[in-house]
């Protein structure tokens, strides 16, 4: 649904015709016209139905305003370590289809995400990073690399050093082991219905919010010029 309110927008006819009046008389025009078109659309998005509310499989927990940032996501305690998760769409990642069209994955479902899993030890500045993809069934490992300790409170920063080896190209014993790893460590395809879930949620709430700070200053400025 949401793909849809989009592409309504983004379909309609770009360019329109105005008939030869005064600056001031087609910026107002031009304003109240758009002012419209956001406050339909926000209501129309003020009306979906959110996903049922699932909770992050035991002992994940989701970090305290998440929904408000970039940074981590769920966060869990494996023995002196700590485990963070960040996650994001695939078409965060790669884009639209090559057709153009937004619309690579049917309707509305998320069903490809990336994960930045990072496991810490205290007395570390570093953590060992994992970038894989999560689906409904299945999680695959893209990278093992070495990077600052990720910062809870912060958002996720992708740094420049080196990423590690293609993944693929290991020995698939290697391969065995480090999936391995990650799953003892509650990292699975269990995680994929709350992070499902939890994007929805946070792709709705950024909507709502575009929509309204965007006709908050598009308002603002009509009021100024008509002071």
């Amino acid at each position: 649904m949401l793909r849809k309110v989009l592409g309504a927008a983004v379909h309609q006819r770009p360019w329109r015709l105005i008939p030869n009046r005064s600056s001031t008389s087609v910026s107002s025009a031009v304003n109240s016209i758009l002012l419209r078109s956001l406050k339909e659309h926000y209501l129309e998005v003020s009306k979906m139905t959110p996903p049922p509310k699932v909770v992050p499989p035991s002992p994940f927990t989701v970090v305290k305003g998440a929904l408000e940032g970039n940074g981590p996501v769920l966060k869990r305690s494996y023995g002196e370590e700590e485990i963070s998760i960040s996650v994001m769409r695939l078409a965060n990642i790669v884009g639209a289809d090559e057709d153009g069209d937004g619309d690579a994955d049917s309707g509305d479902s998320i069903n490809q995400l990336f994960l930045h899993v990072d496991v810490s030890k205290p007395g570390h500045t570093e953590s060992l990073h994992f970038l894989c993809g999560l689906y409904p069934d299945a999680l695959g490992i893209h990278s093992v690399s070495m990077r600052p300790k990720v910062d809870a409170s912060a958002s996720l920063v992708v740094t420049s050093t080196y990423n590690g080896p293609v993944f693929g190209d290991l020995e698939e014993r290697m391969r065995d082991v480090f999936h391995s790893y990650i799953e003892e460590r509650g990292v699975n395809d269990s995680l994929f219905p709350f992070l499902q879930a939890w994007l929805y949620v946070k792709d709705h709430r950024n909507l709502m919010r575009w929509f309204k700070s965007v006709g908050t200053f598009i308002n603002e400025n009509k009021s100024n010029k008509e002071a």
